[in-house]
């Protein structure tokens, strides 16, 4: 009779994680379809790095333009652009560019290019909780990589029901470290420069240019 009971209660226990990550795929599904359809977007937002244990907390503002898989983003005093070929991350600071060949098999990141669409390879998700959070709804789904061995721990993605937006993002890796993007303004279909996603050289002329190939 037991383990008749232990039986149902797995069948059960399935059921519900196979409808929860039904569901979570349905939204995430929808998310992505949504911003496939625009030209392109603007976001702005806020990071957050915190590591209890190694006593680290890091904040900083940011912005990113998104046009299909090419974007610039802007943080830390750091630009990052990717023209569809390259990555181009240039330190005013330093007065250093550094010029890279981008390879997707070999780049396990999360991109901006990359933050609608990353889920749908290397992860299980499944629906978490539901927050409101100045009057909007905010549902969490949570993915959890594949594989065993990955950095990451889980990432929890916070998506507006009403408008279908990712509002937040919450990578927890292994090492104990918490990442957290929220999202304070997405624009799209912006007039963007014709040339916002070209690397234009002769204007770093006192720059050192590192060619990473």
């Amino acid at each position: 009779m037991k383990q008749l009971v232990f039986i149902l209660v797995a069948i059960l226990t399935f059921n519900v994680q196979a409808q929860s990550s039904q569901k979570a795929e349905q939204l995430l599904n929808a998310v992505s379809s949504k911003v496939k359809n625009y030209d392109n977007m603007v976001i702005e937002f806020k990071y957050a790095l915190e590591n209890t244990a190694e006593n680290v907390n890091q904040e900083a503002r940011g912005d990113v333009s998104i046009d299909g898989e090419k974007y610039v983003l802007n943080m830390m005093g750091t630009t990052q652009m990717f023209d569809g070929k390259k990555i181009y991350t240039i330190i005013p600071e330093d007065e250093e560019i550094n010029i890279s060949t981008y390879v997707e098999e070999d780049d396990n990141s999360i991109t901006p290019s990359k933050m609608f669409s990353f889920y749908e390879d290397g992860y299980n998700y499944e629906m978490d909780i539901t927050q409101n959070v100045k009057g909007r709804e905010i549902q969490y789904v949570k993915l959890t990589p594949k594989d065993s061995n990955a950095e990451i721990k889980n990432i929890l993605l916070g998506i507006d029901k009403q408008t279908k937006h990712i509002y937040n993002l919450i990578q927890t890796q292994d090492n104990g470290t918490k990442i957290t993007i929220t999202v304070k303004s997405f624009k799209t279909n912006q007039p963007l420069a014709k040339n916002l996603f070209t690397f234009d050289e002769s204007r770093y002329s006192d720059y050192y240019i590192n060619r990473i190939d």
